[in-house]
């Protein structure tokens, strides 16, 4: 007996699921444990399995559509079984279609009404012309202009007549942003109902033409956002508006810095970044300062006995978060390892869920692309987030004596429900000690 296959919750945030691949094509055979498609998550692009058997009958979903979760996505089943049943069922587990139908009228007892209502506009019409033949000795000028209102305004359609559609399928539409008015209705006498919305896919619309002008083409390309990017767009939102930010911005001196990099690099295989010892330097300083390494959880601020330390790679669809986890008590050439293999998995869209969790504290660096300062919005349920600048060369004074230097500045972004001003530049004071002076990490 053929079965339905849902979109998955990959993850407990997971909402909706875009089908990044198909694995399987309509007709091949699926055993259990098949990689059957790559589904795109809020998080990360991840293998789903079947955890069936049977011959691929249908696919629910093609490659680029997004649909939420628990929708049907495949059908499983033996070669050449009928399944149109099961299909005009829609989401129903029991893939019937007579209890859908079954709702849909008990969810519109309005529909009489509605043939009432038909019959009152009908009656309404006859009067509105008979008064019209009544006026016919009026004005021209009246009877040009009632003759004009009874006109179907240009681009009328079915949506100026009386829509048949069920409530559920109204709901439905509304949620999905999309206009009922473009549904073709399967159900009986056009009537739309709840799987015309699931089934929906929208006409491909003519482009804009491009308009030229002495200065050239003005245009515009719509790009479909991706889950990725819709939940990071949600959770920034949310952490913008909800987490009270403030900042504060420390100058540093990256001479010893530089000579410690330099060092290392030449007695080990591993190269190590500047990156990697901002990262450990801020595990280390975070063990002297856990009212920073915390979080607010509504009603207590939890502390954190360990420190993981999350470091923002950025990818096409927007920012990964990759977490390395107890980053105070590991080597620079192991933190250095980690950050490379999570980057590459997060830009392959091949890292694992559970990678990006459980970060208390998080690092952004733009200083590869020059940027000398910015603030970085906190990454939830973090309670700090730390913006890492380039390293500049300018003219400073030593010992009285102007020479060329490098500096480095850092802004962290503190949750003030949390951390407190004088809290957070105390916990910078020791970052900067330790990045001035390499080996007090070693202490």
């Amino acid at each position: 007996m053929a079965e339905v296959v849902k979109m998955p919750r990959l993850s407990d945030t997971m909402e909706e699921g875009t089908v990044a691949k198909w694995h399987k094509k309509v007709g091949d055979k699926v055993s259990e444990g098949d990689l059957l498609a790559e589904i795109e998550t809020d998080k990360a692009t991840m293998d789903f399995e079947s955890f069936q058997e049977g011959v691929l009958l249908h696919i629910g979903v093609e490659e680029g559509d997004t649909v939420e979760v628990d929708a049907l996505l495949a059908v499983l089943g033996e070669k050449d079984e009928d399944i149109s049943d099961l299909l005009e069922g829609g989401d129903d587990d029991s893939g019937s279609p007579k209890k859908e139908q079954k709702e849909d009228k008990e969810e519109d007892p309005s529909e009489e009404e509605d043939d009432k209502d038909k019959d009152k506009d009908k009656e309404e019409d006859q009067d509105t012309e008979k008064e019209g033949k009544d006026d016919e000795d009026g004005e021209e000028d009246k009877d040009d202009k009632e003759d004009e209102n009874k006109k179907p305004s240009k681009g009328a359609d079915h949506s100026d007549q009386r829509l048949k559609a069920s409530p559920l399928a109204k709901k439905l539409a509304e949620e999905k942003g999309i206009d009922i008015n473009e549904v073709e209705g399967s159900g009986e006498g056009g009537r739309i109902v709840k799987r015309d919305i699931d089934n929906y896919q929208p006409a491909a619309k003519a482009q804009t033409p491009a308009m030229t002008s002495a200065f050239g083409e003005e245009g515009h390309e719509d790009v479909k956002v991706s889950q990725m990017r819709k939940t990071i767009a949600k959770r920034l939102a949310e952490s913008k508006y909800s987490a009270p930010h403030f900042y504060l911005t420390i100058d540093m001196d990256m001479e010893n810095a530089m000579q410690a990099r330099k060092s290392i690099n030449e007695i080990s295989e591993t190269k190590v970044s500047f990156n990697d010892l901002v990262v450990k330097a801020s595990a280390v300083a975070l063990q002297k300062h856990p009212s920073v390494n915390a979080a607010w959880m509504d009603n207590k601020i939890r502390q954190f006995k360990h420190v993981h330390i999350g470091v923002a790679v950025a990818v096409d669809e927007g920012l990964m978060v990759p977490v390395v986890r107890h980053a105070n008590i590991k080597g620079l050439n192991a933190i250095n390892a980690e950050i490379k293999k999570m980057a590459e998995q997060a830009r392959s869209k091949k890292l694992a869920v559970e990678d990006m969790e459980g970060g208390t504290f998080a690092i952004s660096n733009l200083g590869m692309f020059g940027i000398e300062e910015f603030t970085a919005i906190i990454n939830p349920p973090n309670s700090c987030i730390l913006a890492v600048g380039t390293i500049r060369e300018e003219p400073v004074v030593k010992n009285g004596q102007i020479v060329v230097g490098h500096r480095m500045k850092v802004t962290l972004s503190c949750d003030h429900r949390v951390v407190d001003g004088a809290t957070g530049a105390a916990f910078l004071q020791t970052l900067k000690g330790m990045i001035e002076n390499p080996a007090a990490m070693l202490i």
